[in-house]
């Protein structure tokens, strides 16, 4: 491997730079050594608080060389080097460090930091080539370790420039120099990208199919280091991890118990394999955010009579053992299940239990989530039966879109068939994977490896930073008769044995205390009915927001900003959010966010709430609405905000949409059943003022929330009046208000006499 040394500095602490004796001397020589000789780059810093500020700030860094006597010359250095030294092995376990001190000097360092350094050089002896080359030795080999197996091995490969004789036909990026499309693609992403994009027929890569060679190593590895007796690396999303999960372990007629708050993938699953559904049901609260189902649902007599009451299951396959039970965690708006809790309930109830992580794969890494991740160690509760995760490690771990990974744990009394669930994941794995999401999934694991905890740390504290300024901000704003956003988070929280305000208590008691996030019956901000103790509990970095017009009971004021308005605001400010509700919407602080993101986040709220007080004409807040739809020219922005407010009031929505997503309606057939009239072509749209005791063939998901309102098979019958009735109050609200047409999975829509009226897919009757 070609060992770019200068891409990674060396870090030199010292204040005898400029100083005009022997030490500073050596040092501008040891600097130029480094430099002209090894070809090593070098920085410099001259204070302990300097080093370490940099040191926290970039992760390039290859070697630190820490002058331990600044503290001594410099009466100045408050930061002793012991504080220094923490710091860096706080952040970086592996990365070499090098005291550089007088002969005298060695007897009064402490032998603990002697035992976390890799290498001693004294100021005075030696010569400086001698010097110069122990750090560079010290330098490679850290290089060299930074690269885990497979991401390793694909760079080595890349660089061995071999004429390619195989797929894929660009040939290392040659075919892209072909023509002027290709090379701007070319210049776009570089060459390492084609060089390193490979096909199967490499062997030194190993096979993802077979799992053997480094692709094996590295999924081995990520098993160890995510907790699971088995990893396998998915290339096409978290969707077909589910799919693979599924696959292997149900068939026709089997039982499954679902979350009705699952993503459509593990819809897709139950139609695939024609699996019966039985449904446990989440709780919402007054604002429509979807809370954890309870702990009662989970409970073997709960499941046995919600399968005896199913009307689509045959009697003489009630009495079959559950196969499989889904449940999101942690769901979209943020909320973990103890799983432990959990896994003592469905112990004796199901033969599989599946998490669906594709939000939360960093949970492991930090003692916040302790025992509310699928993969937790359970000390306790030994009996459980296999446990499969699937996690989007794209999503807020360091990997490429679509790279995924499904983790298994056996159960105590049964253990997951590696080969079985490897005919499972060859159906859907694709015999040409891409080569650099494999080494994306390679490194994510050894970033979490090597500094998980600090990096998940450094997370979870910038979002309770922004948490408690948007508390201080709407609170000051209170105070002076002003409103503002506000955040779905505790507003008071036990600390040093007394309740204090939310944004008074220390960031870092928030972020590094599981407690204040603990959903609790006794305090109820988060508005869940019948909170089972230690049961669930608030992921700190899933920061929803709340707007004006909507309390946490439920009223609704006289004025009021729905959240779509906002949303659409912010996105021309360049900043887009996760999910849009009615009166909330969810951005991600994962570990990309930068402080300058928090900044320009509310610096865009700020602004929105100055041009709603001015009521501020939409031409210049929302132009693309205004361009679109001409019957908004001339309205101001408050104007705007509260009629649309005001007909979500009138007409009732959110209860209408509280009420739909509280039934699970009659199954007059298996999804699967229903899937294969479409493919049988026996289906026709109905438009939706038709739609009476019609059975949809595919699922309807409306964009907020995004899970199932009907899934396909279910009947639109006299228990599912509240689902017609939302479902009609939505398209009402469309053509009132056009240009807020969200999105309705499974909802086509035709125009007649200007207006536009929903149609769905249904099984031809007969």
């Amino acid at each position: 491997m070609k060992i770019t040394k200068h891409s990674w500095p060396v870090l030199i602490v010292s204040k005898q730079f400029d100083a005009p004796t022997d030490e500073g001397l050596r040092l501008r020589a040891l600097e130029e050594e480094l430099e002209q000789v090894q070809e090593c780059s070098v920085l410099t810093s001259q204070s302990y608080e300097d080093a370490l500020e940099m040191f926290a700030s970039r992760a390039d860094l290859g070697v630190v060389v820490i002058d331990w006597d600044i503290q001594k010359e410099d009466a100045e250095e408050k930061m002793p080097p012991e504080e220094l030294l923490d710091g860096i092995r706080r952040r970086n376990r592996g990365v070499p460090v090098v005291l550089l001190t007088e002969r005298r000097e060695i007897e009064n360092i402490p032998t603990d930091v002697l035992g976390r350094i890799d290498d001693c050089i004294w100021k005075t002896a030696d010569t400086i080539e001698f010097l110069a080359g122990r750090i560079e030795k010290l330098l490679v080999d850290y290089i060299i370790s930074v690269y885990p197996s497979f991401f390793g091995m694909l760079v080595e490969y890349s660089r061995e420039y071999k004429y390619a004789w195989h797929t894929p036909g660009h040939m290392g990026g040659e075919g892209f120099l072909k023509s002027p499309a290709g090379v701007a693609m070319h210049k776009f992403f570089g060459e390492n990208v084609f060089r390193s994009d490979l096909s199967i027929s490499v062997p030194e890569l190993g096979s993802l199919l077979d799992h053997s060679g480094v692709v094996g190593d590295a999924e081995r590895n990520s098993a160890r280091v995510f907790g699971a007796d088995l990893t396998f690396y998915v290339l096409n999303g978290t969707s077909n991890v589910n799919q693979i999960i599924w696959r292997s372990q149900l068939i026709r007629d089997d039982i499954a118990f679902v979350d009705r708050n699952c993503h459509k993938s593990l819809n897709y699953a139950m139609v695939i394999t024609e699996a019966y559904p039985v449904y446990m049901v989440p709780r919402r609260n007054k604002r429509g955010i979807i809370g954890p189902c309870r702990l009662s649902e989970f409970s073997a007599k709960t499941i046995r009579k919600k399968i005896q009451d199913n009307k689509l299951i045959p009697a003489e396959l009630k009495k079959n053992a559950v196969k499989m039970s889904a449940l999101t965690n942690s769901t979209y708006d943020g909320i973990c299940y103890n799983v432990i809790n959990i896994k003592k309930e469905l112990k004796k109830s199901v033969e599989n239990l599946h998490f669906d992580e594709a939000w939360y794969a960093y949970a492991r890494f930090h003692p916040m989530y302790k025992d509310h991740y699928g993969m937790a160690d359970d000390e306790v509760n030994t009996e459980h039966p296999p446990i499969f995760c699937s996690q989007s490690t794209h999503k807020l771990l360091m990997a490429f879109s679509q790279a995924s990974m499904l983790h298994v744990k056996n159960g105590s009394h049964a253990a997951v068939n590696r080969d079985e669930l490897n005919e499972s994941y060859m159906m859907h794995g694709s015999t040409s994977p891409q080569y650099s999401m494999i080494a994306s999934l390679d490194v994510a694991t050894k970033m979490m490896d090597d500094s998980g905890e600090i990096i998940i740390s450094d997370t979870i504290l910038e979002a309770v930073h922004i948490r408690r300024k948007v508390a201080r901000i709407a609170k000051e704003m209170r105070k002076a008769g002003e409103w503002f956003f506000d955040m779905w988070q505790p507003r008071k929280v036990i600390y040093n044995g007394k309740p204090c305000d939310f944004e008074n208590v220390p960031a870092e008691y928030l972020a590094g205390n599981q407690q204040p996030w603990i959903f609790s019956p006794k305090d109820d901000w988060h508005g869940f009915e019948d909170m089972e103790e230690n049961y669930a509990m608030l992921d700190p970095i899933k920061l929803t927001f709340t707007t004006p017009g909507l309390d946490e009971k439920g009223g609704m004021s006289e004025e009021g900003i729905p959240a779509a308005i906002v949303t659409n605001y912010l996105i021309r400010h360049r900043i887009v959010c996760e999910k849009t509700d009615y009166y909330s919407f969810l951005l991600l602080n994962s570990m990309g966010t930068t402080k300058a993101k928090q900044g320009a986040l509310l610096s865009g709220l700020l602004k929105f709430k100055d041009l709603y007080d001015d009521n501020a004409p939409l031409e210049l807040v929302l132009p693309e609405l205004t361009r679109d739809n001409p019957c908004y020219r001339g309205v101001g922005l408050r104007d705007h905000c509260n009629a649309i407010h005001r007909h979500i009031r009138d007409h009732k929505l959110l209860d209408k949409m509280q009420a739909a997503f509280q039934v699970i309606p009659d199954q007059a057939m298996k999804p699967a059943d229903a899937y294969h009239a479409v493919v049988r072509k026996n289906v026709e749209y109905v438009e939706l003022k038709d739609m009476r005791d019609r059975v949809p063939a595919v699922m309807t998901v409306p964009y907020p929330p995004g899970i199932p309102v009907m899934m396909g098979g279910e009947i639109m019958n006299k228990k599912a009046a509240p689902i017609f009735d939302y479902l009609l109050a939505r398209q009402d609200f469309e053509n009132l208000f056009p240009g807020y047409e969200s999105d309705i999975h499974g909802v086509e829509r035709i125009e007649r006499g200007g207006k536009k009226y929903f149609t769905i897919m249904c099984v031809k009757k007969g």
